[in-house]
This record gives structure tokens, sequence and C-alpha cells, in this order.
């Protein structure tokens, strides 16, 4: 890469932190969920970031300065399935293995309301350690729940909340019904299109 974002250690400068790079902060992992450089004067630049913790969940700010850098984080993907939620624990088995394992509902955070069984996504491991998951952009879902459409309203472009198989609520066209496999944005809870 380019000797502008990375020193001669491959620590990361700041003009190399931008949002989704996974970063190691006092030995764990986060990865940037917000980033946004200032000139403060004669002060130099500043850059503004709001990163999650990739083991906890938490999310905390951080502002780094002009000379600022910091260690890239290691992460590997590994595909797993799915499987079940029991007592606040979401359980996995790894792809190749078929071993199983389990993360916690409070680090999977967000990402729990997308999560149905037999569902394949990816585990983020940092080391040995599977600490977190990563959906795809947008997931397909049966809506379980919709209102009827109201006769006239369908040609206005109008929205209803409609309930998919994992019971959250979706804003949707007045056209879906009960039984359409629609597609989701897992980063924004929000309807993208019907789904075939």
């Amino acid at each position: 890469l380019a000797s502008r974002f990375f020193n001669n250690k491959g620590m990361l400068t700041l003009t190399g932190i931008k949002v989704g790079k996974k970063l190691i902060i006092e030995g764990e992992p986060f990865v940037v969920l917000f980033a946004q450089h200032s000139k403060m004067g004669r002060a130099g630049a500043v850059l503004r970031t709001k990163l999650r913790n990739l083991i906890t969940g938490a999310t905390i700010n951080k502002t780094f300065q002009g000379a600022d850098k910091v260690e890239p984080a290691e992460i590997t993907t590994r595909k797993a399935q799915y499987l079940y939620l029991d007592a606040g624990n979401h359980y996995f088995m790894n792809g190749e293995s078929y071993e199983q394992f389990e993360l916690n509902s409070e680090i999977i955070g967000e990402n729990s309301k997308f999560l149905t069984e037999g569902t394949e996504i990816d585990v983020l491991y940092f080391g040995d350690s599977a600490i977190n998951i990563e959906l795809p952009i947008k997931m397909v879902f049966e809506v379980i729940e919709a209102p009827p459409a109201v006769k006239g309203n369908t040609a206005d472009g109008g929205s209803k909340q409609v309930v998919i198989e994992t019971g959250i609520s979706v804003n949707v066209p007045l056209f879906i019904k009960t039984g359409d496999k629609i597609k989701v944005n897992t980063q924004t809870g929000e309807y993208s299109e019907r789904a075939n």
C-alpha cells in the first residue's frame, strides 16, 4: 500500500484510518464506524472517530492527533452457519470443521435482529478466537405479518410496517403482503427491494 497510509513499520497514519478499518487500541480490536478530519490551525490536523470494540461491542469516541499512528488489526473471517439462540448466547457451526461455538447477544448487538436458523454468515477471528460476526449488507427475509393495502393507496407510493421472520418490524411499500420475501439492508434495517 501507499506509504502515506502506513509508516515503515506497518502502522496506520491519520490518512489511513477510515470507516470500516479495523485497528488495535490498547491490545483490543476495534472497527472504525465514523471518521472526520479537522484542521486545528497551528495545532495541526486531528481525526475524530467513533470506534466499536469487536470483542465487547462497546463503542468509544477517540481523537487522533496529527502524528499518531495505530496498528491495523489482523482480523480473519471464516464461514459459519447460525444454529440457534439459547439463554442469551447465539450458537454457530464452523463451515469447515463443523465445530460449534457461541457468541453472546451483547457482543453481536444489532446484528442479532437479522439471524435466522441456517443463515450462513462470516465470523470474525482475532487470533484463534471468534469475536463477532459480519452479515451480508442485504439479506432476504419472509414477511410473516402485513396489514392489507388500502385500495387506492398503492399508486401513491405510501408505506406500512410489516413483521419479518426474525420478529422485527420493517417499513415497506404498500404492495408487500404476508408471505412475500423482501431484501433488508442489515446496516440500516431498511427495506431494500422485493426478492424473488
